[in-house]
């Protein structure tokens, strides 16, 4: 297994005013799962071929957690999603391409432009296969959501030993009265239990963020209280609201 090291050149933050981004970044052709793993357990994450860990210097609000499976109950809120989706259909398979594909990726992208500020690039047929087929592997998944006859969501979804990893999610806000983005994590969650699974990593979150914390609605969660490097032992701890 060949692994290419770099890092990223500090940048605007997208989430926290006055602060800058650096990230560091393994490109692995055939990433493991087993190695793969250790990295996720290690607060990496996971975009086609390309694992990245923050390493901002004067920052470190984006905090890696993880909800215990076992102990998560649905809400009555969350119960009120899944049952208004129940005419939602799910379909889960390795990751493709159509053109329905490329046409909901690129609605969201635009709308989020103008609710965001995020920035927009039409994408293209290379583009989407590289970042989302192409380095999927033996535990990469996609979620499609279908209803009315049209896919209306596209979760990117790794699953691998005791874990379930949620990669990266775009949906059609018209339909944004369905709470696809919660569905989405509810989905997993429940797939989670159904398999047995002890994690599920929702990706980073910040403490109080507008943006970034809602993950702290699908508790209980651990995280990750140290920065191990490879061969350092994570140190995942429960939270508590006076933790952090």
């Amino acid at each position: 297994m060949k692994i290419f090291e770099f890092f990223s050149d500090s940048k605007h933050c997208s989430y926290l005013a006055n602060q800058q981004s650096t990230m560091r970044y393994f490109h692995i052709f055939h990433c493991s799962e087993s190695f793969y793993l250790g990295l996720l357990q290690r607060g990496w994450r996971r975009f086609g071929k390309y694992f990245f860990v923050p390493v901002c210097q004067h920052c470190k609000e984006c905090i890696s957690i993880r909800t215990l499976v076992e102990d998560f109950e649905f809400s009555k809120n969350q119960k009120r999603v899944l049952k208004n989706n129940q005419e939602t259909a799910l379909y889960i398979q390795k990751p493709t391409l159509t053109q329905d594909h490329l046409l909901l990726y690129d609605k969201y992208h635009r709308v989020m432009n103008l609710k965001k500020s995020w920035e927009y690039t039409p994408i293209t047929e290379q583009s989407y296969h590289e970042m989302f087929v192409e380095g999927h592997q033996e535990y990469g998944y996609e979620f499609l959501y279908v209803r009315d006859s049209k896919l209306i969501g596209v979760g990117l979804v790794d699953i691998l030993g005791d874990s379930i990893s949620a990669v990266y999610f775009f949906y059609d806000h018209d339909y944004g009265h369905l709470s696809l983005g919660t569905l989405n994590i509810l989905v997993q969650l429940k797939i989670a239990k159904e398999r047995g699974l002890r994690y599920f990593y929702p990706g980073y979150w910040i403490k109080d963020h507008y943006s970034m914390g809602y993950k702290e609605r699908f508790g209980p969660f651990e995280y990750l209280h140290n920065a191990p490097d490879l061969f350092e032992i994570p140190d995942w701890r429960i939270y508590e609201r006076t933790n952090i």
